[in-house]
């Protein structure tokens, strides 16, 4: 398993990580197969989206915090219920295609890191399965 470290700056955003995942996958000689993602935080998540356009993620931000704002009638004592109720939204993980060392991803998608309770220190596991190079 590799660890990839991600440092959020803002309570909500989203980075992209589709660079550094095929960073990694080309470090480890991968060939064919799949690699896995998995945020292992409860108020971080992982998803696949547009990335030529930036207003797309400043929609989705919008569009989640209106779905689940910030406050709320929520019961949580640590006052980021709404940042558990995105993540669950949206999932802790991503199965990615690896064709000939490369992601397969869509003309217009890339890879985003979700923060739902920022700015904090976060990590992404990522694992191998197939062949490599």
């Amino acid at each position: 398993m590799e660890i990839l470290n991600i440092r959020t700056g803002k309570r909500l955003e989203m980075i992209p990580v589709t660079r550094r995942l095929q960073e990694l996958a080309t470090s480890l000689g991968c060939a064919d197969g799949i690699l896995v993602v998995h945020c292992p935080h409860t108020t971080a998540c992982l998803t696949i989206n547009e990335n030529a356009d930036p207003d797309v993620v400043t929609d989705m931000l919008a569009a989640l915090s209106s779905l689940v704002p910030h406050s709320g009638p929520y019961r949580h004592a640590e006052g980021n219920s709404d940042a558990h109720i995105k993540t669950t939204l949206v999932g802790p993980s991503l199965s990615l295609i690896v064709s000939g060392g490369k992601l397969q991803l869509g003309t217009w998608q890339g890879v985003y890191f979700c923060e739902f309770d920022g700015p904090r220190s976060r990590r992404l596991w990522a694992q191998w399965v197939g062949t490599t190079a």
